[in-house]
């Protein structure tokens, strides 16, 4: 009797794996299979075609345009999280269209993510972050700068060790250069302000608690600035329900911080741009249901690249970009009416959740804005929401 128990508990044992393994085989298969449903506004995103294609999970991008010609600049790895083989790759096209490797930067027996390009005294100067940790913490801060986008100097770290830095604005053609940072702990952020793009000095801090990341500034007319941070809150895996972003203001010399919050979404890779009394963002949209595995920020959730409206205290989605799974982290360029905005993602004709994005192949993109139709798109949102 004791004998036929045993292989009885055995063979439901054997079953209940067996039905787990099915069902979790089905699972993929939807997940590979499920169509995309982004909501892509066609009278605001005009264009949408590959820049990198090439195989590797590209991402992490920036881009400015600086000696008539744009440059490009993203990550190049096995997967999402921390290798290190992971490549800088530099491009660099006079049209948009046709690129050129012109400059690759490491950091020896390391990661390294997250750059960004800014343009000071001349020189442009390349931001970004080292990591060794194979989830993708960064420690650091490092930065590098070029006559000619070519010829590079060494990796440098700046000297508030610990401080993630962003992206730099300048709210006096170039006089004075502001840029946020987070963390590497997680939990706060500040504002630093430099003259020369090397030497930076501590302003004021921005935010304090939510584990507070990534962080954005943009100036406003009045000589203000308006800050966004994500704010993951709490469980890292599955996310949390709580999961949201930071609007925050500031008047000149900004050391006060107002604090308001949005539920849309936590707005992760962020990039701020004003124009005509608009302040447009581009990042990530957590979307779909929250649920026990599936709260904001969950790596089993549906991400997008989305273009979106901030007021003072709220935000508004706009329109996505054509994108899944792992995906955002854009650059920007603006000629006239027309923003051209670089971004990442997983392949979009499918909508695969953002693990599987994170160790498949996703390429770099290129989405060309109408502007014009985005703010006439904005101010239907407004008089919609009065």
């Amino acid at each position: 009797m004791a004998a036929k128990t045993i292989l009885k508990i055995f063979k439901w044992i054997g079953l209940g794996l067996l039905t787990i393994i099915v069902l979790f085989g089905l699972l993929i298969a939807y997940w590979y299979l499920r169509p995309n449903r982004s909501m892509v506004n066609d009278e605001v995103v005009v264009d949408v075609y590959p820049v990198v294609a090439d195989g590797y999970h590209n991402s992490n991008t920036d881009m400015v345009f600086w000696n008539d010609a744009f440059y490009l600049i993203h990550a190049r790895a096995p997967f999402h999280f921390a290798s290190e083989t992971t490549v800088l790759v530099l491009l660099r096209s006079e049209d948009g269209k046709e690129w050129e490797e012109i400059a690759t930067f490491q950091n020896p027996g390391e990661d390294i993510r997250d750059p960004k390009l800014t343009v000071i005294g001349g020189s442009l100067f390349m931001y970004c972050m080292k990591n060794r940790d194979f989830s993708a913490e960064p420690y650091t801060t490092a930065y590098t700068s070029s006559a000619d986008g070519v010829n590079w100097e060494p990796l440098v770290d700046i000297e508030h060790e610990g401080w993630l830095f962003w992206r730099p604005k300048s709210p006096d053609g170039g006089k004075t250069w502001y840029c946020p940072a987070y963390w590497f702990e997680h939990g706060k952020s500040a504002l630093f302000k430099s003259t020369d793009g090397v030497t930076w000095e501590y302003v004021s801090p921005i935010y304090e608690g939510d584990v507070n990341d990534e962080t954005a500034i943009v100036f406003l007319p009045d000589g203000r600035i308006l800050a966004t941070a994500r704010l993951e809150v709490g469980g890292y895996l599955f996310g949390d329900r709580d999961g949201n972003t930071l609007i925050s203001t500031s008047e000149p010399p900004y050391v006060e911080w107002t604090e308001n919050h949005s539920t849309v979404t936590r707005f992760d890779g962020p990039l701020l741009f004003y124009r005509d009394g608009y302040v447009f963002g581009v990042g990530r949209l957590h979307t779909g249901p929250k649920l026990i595995l599936n709260n904001t920020g969950s790596i089993l959730g549906k991400k997008r690249t989305s273009l979106f409206l901030f007021r003072e205290d709220h935000m508004v989605h706009l329109t996505d970009f054509p994108s899944a799974g792992d995906t955002t982290y854009p650059g920007m360029v603006i000629k006239g009416d027309t923003a051209y905005i670089c971004y990442y993602t997983s392949p979009i004709n499918r909508d695969y959740p953002w693990i599987l994005g994170m160790l498949s192949p996703s390429d770099i993109m290129m989405a060309v804005i109408d502007l014009e139709a985005a703010e006439r798109l904005a101010e239907t949102k407004i008089e919609l929401a009065d």
